[in-house]
């Protein structure tokens, strides 16, 4: 069983008069690589600094091994932060910005010596203590900043976007290297991002945070095909995502749904809770992946699908993206690899899916939809 190492219970906090974190609650285990995922001013930062101690919350409890840590100073924490910018000393040798922290604690200079090595070896910048920071490559300034993070063996490293100023292929490298780094020192990472893909190639589990809330936590297979919310799945691998009324469940395990453009199907929940949460004449919302839309000839399609007219279409990074339109102004994004297509903007065409592909969301939100659905 995973060993609990931090934990955020009811974190709230307020700048002024604006909410930042609303009663988030959060459970890390020992040597799991947790991601905070959303877009800017969703609240990851602030609560990166809550359990830095660099903020103090309006109310909750931050806790690291079962002790209450909320009232105490950074410097009291065994955690420490990598930052975007690196915050390198400029006028410090790569051995003497990795060394600082243990110079602080008067620890010998042989032992110093032997950690910077040590941690040079882990990071892959042997020999490079006598570089300053202004000789180094911007990816090599990271690895320094994460090596002088883990000098000091902390329990925690909090990263906050430290690839955010990479090149792109700089930056897919460095997530290897980080995902590498991490397993073998066993540390627990708590890392923020607004790149999805970023975090579905690092994380152990991703928290997706949006206004302030943990929209959904779950392990990357679970947000990217199983998204609780039409947030998740659009934000998560930009799914679409196509309200209508259910009208019936099958005994194949599929609901049938309608829609003023025609049917389409889903899966049904898994969860008894939202498998009894879908019952017939009530609205609903499904998300399908871009790939999974399969688009055929209006004519050919008979009463199956929804009726869609096709609104533009595009080549971008080896996919075909064609852009769909439904008769209540809503559009969805079907996606192939490949370039050549003979559909041309003003195209009817009939858009389907397996069900086994359309994942339900927003079971909590019927009232919602229910209302956003009024003016179609």
């Amino acid at each position: 069983m995973s060993q609990t190492i931090l934990e955020l219970q009811g974190i709230e906090k307020s700048f002024q008069e604006t909410r930042v974190l609303n009663n988030i609650s959060l459970s890390v285990n020992q040597g799991e690589f947790i991601t905070l995922l959303g877009s800017s001013g969703c609240g990851k930062t602030t609560t990166l600094r809550i359990i830095a101690g660099l903020e103090k919350p309006d109310q909750g409890q931050v806790l690291l091994e079962g002790q209450d840590v909320t009232g105490w100073e950074p410097n009291q924490r065994d955690v420490n932060t990598v930052f975007q910018n690196y915050a390198l000393f400029p006028h410090m040798s790569v051995e003497g910005n990795i060394g600082y922290s243990l110079r602080l604690k008067r620890v010998s200079k042989p032992k110093i010596r032997q950690a910077v090595e040590d941690a040079l070896d882990l990071v892959q910048l042997e020999g490079f203590e006598k570089r300053m920071p202004n000789e180094l490559s911007g990816g090599q300034r990271q690895r320094v900043a994460i090596a002088r993070a883990i000098v000091n063996q902390p329990k925690i490293l909090l990263l906050d976007e430290p690839l955010g100023a990479l090149d792109l292929q700089l930056r897919r490298q460095m997530q290897l290297e980080l995902k590498r780094l991490q397993k073998q020192l066993g540390i627990t990472f708590v890392y923020i991002t607004h790149d999805q893909e970023e975090a579905l190639n690092m994380s152990d589990r991703i928290v997706v945070m949006r206004d302030g809330r943990f929209e959904q936590i779950g392990f990357a297979e679970e947000i990217y095909n199983h998204p609780r919310t039409s947030y998740v799945a659009r934000f998560v691998g930009n799914a679409n995502v196509v309200t209508g009324w259910v009208e019936e469940k099958d005994e194949n395990g599929s609901v049938k749904f309608s829609h003023p453009d025609g049917v389409f199907w889903a899966a049904i929940p898994e969860k008894p809770e939202d498998r009894n949460a879908v019952r017939p004449g009530d609205p609903a919302a499904v998300a399908v992946r871009s790939e999974h839309l399969e688009l055929m000839s209006a004519e050919a399609a008979g009463s199956e699908g929804l009726k869609a007219c096709v609104k533009e279409k595009s080549f971008t990074a080896g996919m075909l993206r064609i852009t769909l339109s439904l008769s209540d102004g809503a559009e969805l994004i079907a996606s192939r690899h490949g370039i050549n297509s003979s559909l041309e903007p003003g195209d009817r065409v009939s858009v389907a899916w397996g069900p086994e592909n359309a994942v339900m969301v927003d079971l909590q939100s019927g009232n919602e939809l229910e209302s956003s659905m009024e003016g179609e």
